[in-house]
């Protein structure tokens, strides 16, 4: 990657940060569609599990207070379980199809959201768990899981500091577990490594910015804002596959 390509690289990497921390469910929602404009699919998801791993601590270390111990168990749980299988199954199917129907899934459903404000998933141990395993699943095998679970918690309405600081544990387990089973497929590749230390970098500083935007954001415009992301995400992913 030219040194041209690497700041335009690195500082869409800080946007994603900032407005992953600002949105509550991790940067790896905007990062895969971004770094697939510059990377090859599945080096996107081994570079992704490693800056995620380092986005989270930052936010755990911002945020950390706030966790909702039982979202965590239930919601948690079978996202690290899940990610495991979905990672072992990546190099073996065929995403395309998957990422185009998550790329929908993701539109359709943060829309419905949005228009429907007074929906609110019930905070049932088997909701939480069906929702875990979802994401979990999709963010082993196509990279942007997260979404999923930001669907499923902006349903809860969390207040906002407790949704960042849940969703960036839970997200800790499923990218250190991911970040394993990537690297034994050859994702982390070693011609890679010299973004690590710039993206480091962007993940403390993206954090910071994004929580003191965070503080100032009023919490009614706090979920319109998650779907809103969210929809972008599904429809950036769109955009990528359609090659336009």
């Amino acid at each position: 990657m030219s040194a041209e390509l690497m700041v335009a690289f690195l500082l869409l990497a800080l946007l994603a940060e900032v407005l992953g921390t600002l949105g509550g469910f991790g940067s790896s929602l905007f990062f895969v569609p971004l770094a697939g404009f510059f990377l090859e699919f599945h080096a996107v998801l081994g570079l992704t599990a490693l800056f995620h791993v380092m986005s989270n601590l930052a936010k755990i270390g911002l945020f950390g207070k706030k966790t909702d111990r039982r979202i965590l168990l239930w919601l948690g749980i079978p996202s690290v379980l899940l990610v495991i299988a979905g990672a072992a199954l990546s190099p073996f199917w065929s995403t395309t199809g998957l990422e185009m129907t998550l790329a929908f899934f993701l539109m359709g459903l943060s829309a419905w959201l949005w228009i429907k404000p007074e929906m609110k998933m019930k905070d049932t141990t088997g909701r939480l768990l069906g929702a875990g395993a979802a994401a979990g699943f999709m963010a082993g095998l196509v990279g942007t899981g997260g979404a999923l679970r930001g669907l499923a918690m902006s349903a809860l309405n969390l207040e906002k500091e407790v949704f960042v600081a849940t969703s960036a544990l839970i997200d800790l387990g499923v990218d250190g577990s991911r970040a394993v089973v990537y690297a034994l497929n050859g994702y982390v590749r070693q011609e890679d490594l010299y973004l690590l230390p710039g993206l480091a970098i962007v993940s403390v500083l993206g954090s910071w910015i994004g929580k003191q935007l965070l503080l100032k954001l009023p919490q009614a415009y706090f979920r319109k804002l998650v779907l809103g992301f969210i929809f972008f995400s599904g429809f950036a992913t769109f955009w990528r596959l359609m090659g336009w």
